[in-house]
């Protein structure tokens, strides 16, 4: 029923495909209007509002490698990295 269709971004420029798959969500949705934009400028419209996220390095209390954190490690509290938080999590 639907078909891929190449439009063009308002921002800058650039053709996009308007997936079958996409159109299909659209119309589930109730949504009328096509998009204007394409994913990338989408996505940066959407996060322009919002302040950078201030990253901290702490050493994982796991492994002792390197863990990236969106807060402030406190001494005393263990910090992970992405991978022995996800084993962690997995085996809860």
């Amino acid at each position: 029923m639907y078909e891929d269709k190449t439009l063009i971004c308002k921002e800058c420029g650039q053709e996009f495909v308007f997936t079958a798959g996409e159109q299909e969500f659209y119309a589930e949705k109730g949504f009328q209007n096509e998009p204007q934009r394409c994913k990338d400028c989408r996505q940066a419209r959407k996060n322009a509002g919002k302040p950078a996220r201030e990253m901290h390095t702490a050493t994982c209390a796991k492994c002792g490698g390197e863990a990236t954190v969106p807060f402030k490690p406190v001494e005393g509290r263990d910090v992970y990295c992405s991978k022995c938080f996800e084993e962690m999590k997995e085996q809860a």
